[in-house]
């Protein structure tokens, strides 16, 4: 089993936050930025979609990256056949979306169900 970060670059810390305890944690090596900007307006997530993640690391299944995207998005095809390909995402479901690629000129287009695990926004 290999252990990889569900979401590289990012450290989820749940601790209540007051002006000493964000001044510690700014401190801490290699640390980039903090979500929010300042210790005042810290961005944070639901219990919800933390509750959801812990119970998916429980539940010992194959995760596996699944890029964030919505119908409308431009995007880019990272490796394959078409890698490079850019076009518009149009719809998802479980594995493959529908990539639409548009000669603007033309007013035409073409689509071609792709897997999304091999696109990225564009």
């Amino acid at each position: 089993m290999s252990h990889v970060p569900m979401f590289p670059g990012y450290l989820f810390l749940h601790h209540l936050m007051d002006k000493t305890s964000y001044t510690e944690v700014r401190k801490s090596a290699g640390l980039v930025s903090i979500l929010g900007g300042t210790w005042e307006r810290l961005a944070t997530l639901p219990d919800s979609e933390i509750a959801g993640i812990q119970q998916v690391v429980r539940a010992s299944l194959p995760v596996i990256p699944y890029p964030y995207l919505r119908e409308g998005d431009r995007i880019r095809i990272a490796r394959g056949p078409l890698a490079g390909v850019e076009g518009m995402f149009i719809r998802a479901n479980p594995r493959k979306g529908l990539l639409v690629v548009s000669i603007d000129m033309l007013q035409r287009s073409i689509a071609v169900e792709v897997e999304c695990t091999v696109v990225s926004a564009a």
